[in-house]
This record gives C-alpha cells, sequence and structure tokens, in this order.
C-alpha cells in the first residue's frame, strides 16, 4: 500500500511539475513577443521622429508627413494594451512583424529621398 502510495504521489508531481513548466514556458513566450512588439514600436516612433526632422528641415514644417504613422503606432500600442493578455502568440508576433516590416519600407522611402536631394544639390 505505500509503495503505491508513493508512485501515485511522484506521478502527481511530476504531472504538477510539467504543468507548472508548460505554463510557464507559454507564459515566457508571450512575454517574449510582448517584449519583442514594444521594442519594434519604439524602433519605427524613434525612426519616424528623426524622419520627420530630416523631411521638415526640407521641406518645411507646413505638413507633417508622418501623422498617419504616429497615429497608427498609438493604435498599436492601445490594443496592445487592452489584448496584450487575450492575444494568442501568433498574432503578437504578427503585429511585430507589421511594424518592422513598415519600418523597413520607411528607411527605404528616406534612402530614395535622400539620392533624389543629392541628385538636386
Amino acid at each position: 500500500m505505500n509503495a503505491a502510495l508513493t508512485v501515485i504521489l511522484a506521478a502527481v508531481a511530476a504531472g504538477a511539475l510539467f504543468l507548472l513548466w508548460r505554463l510557464r514556458r507559454i507564459s515566457s513566450g508571450r512575454h517574449r513577443a510582448i517584449r519583442e512588439l514594444l521594442d519594434a514600436a519604439d524602433a519605427l516612433e524613434t525612426r519616424l521622429r528623426t524622419a520627420r526632422e530630416e523631411i521638415e528641415a526640407i521641406a518645411g514644417d507646413q505638413q507633417d508627413p508622418v501623422l498617419g504613422a504616429m497615429q497608427e503606432i498609438l493604435r498599436q500600442r492601445l490594443w496592445l494594451q487592452e489584448h496584450a493578455n487575450d492575444a494568442s502568440v501568433e498574432h503578437l508576433q504578427a503585429v511585430r512583424d507589421s511594424l518592422e516590416a513598415a519600418r523597413v519600407k520607411l528607411e527605404g522611402q528616406l534612402q530614395r529621398v535622400d539620392q533624389a536631394r543629392l541628385v538636386g544639390i
């Protein structure tokens, strides 16, 4: 009887440890995805601020060429604040990927602006 009880307790303990490990792994993936998403948003926002300054130096400040993108980042941050705990890790990664794609696209556009400025000099 003692041996059977010991085996059952060991199995329950092993099962509990496995569940804790799984929960921690899932939680860690979610936290990593959220951190990466916020890092991508910060990087894009920083680059947009720099781009705004560069464009204003060339064209003046009559219009804000990056206002729409800045508003989109704010919308993404508000969405994250409301849905971070409910969203799947895959969805969080997709949002991060879209922010990174926007940053890469902005870099390409700014390179074209720099090239056009050099040709015009």
